[in-house]
């Protein structure tokens, strides 16, 4: 592996990391915002990136689709635990959909930022350079891929989960019903998505919020 790859892949790993990590610390904050003191008291508002590993999400996707030339990398961390029942009854159902809807938040916040700073980046003049270039450009894209994936409405992803909360809140029983109802297998149809042309089209919204984003 030539000094390049390294850079690359070390500031692939880092950017992930970053993403990842920081995206289930938001949803741990935010519920404790409204008296959910779960993660805390489990240590899981800490940052270090250890005690959010999951084994698939976070080494063996990111490893597969990196080795395997895909166009991006992409994971996910160990869901931080939450109490919803104390999060609804603090702050209402609205409360709910704040919490599913924090590490999204967190995602799309992150890649403004390293929009702004991507511009005096251009130019490296050395290895460091390089690598902070590189990293910066890698949280940039896989921050919108983590946030446009997660708001898909598929559970168990964020965007169901906030779909749902608004649904409870404005008394439909019936789209909560099916939801439910649907959850179990929320995994396999994830699956279904990304393995057929349908992710090209729910993917889409990368390209054009990575375009919104460089051009402010």
């Amino acid at each position: 592996m030539s000094e390049a790859d390294i850079i690359k892949l070390s500031a692939m790993v880092l950017a992930l990391i970053v993403a990842i990590v920081g995206h289930e610390i938001m949803h741990g904050w935010v519920a404790y915002k409204y008296g959910d003191n779960t993660a805390r008291s489990l240590g899981r508002l800490s940052i270090n990136p250890l005690i959010h590993v999951d084994p698939v999400g976070t080494l063996l996707v990111p490893a597969v689709l990196y080795f395997s030339g895909a166009p991006f990398v992409f994971g996910w961390a160990k869901p931080v635990p939450i109490n919803m029942h104390t999060v609804i009854r603090n702050g209402g159902t609205n409360a709910a959909v704040a919490v599913s809807l924090a590490g999204i938040t967190y995602n799309f916040i992150l890649a403004a930022l390293c929009a702004v700073l991507l511009p005096a980046l251009t130019h490296p003049q050395s290895a460091f350079e390089a690598f902070v270039t590189l990293f910066v450009y890698q949280t940039f894209l896989i921050n919108i891929l983590l946030g446009v994936f997660n708001l898909w409405p598929i559970p168990p992803l964020d965007g169901a989960q906030a779909v749902r909360y608004l649904a409870q809140g404005w008394n439909m029983k019936g789209f909560v019903s099916l939801y439910d109802k649907i959850y179990p297998y929320g995994m396999i149809l994830l699956v279904i998505v990304l393995f057929t042309p349908l992710s090209n089209l729910l993917f889409a919204p990368v390209g054009w919020i990575a375009n919104s984003l460089l051009h402010l």
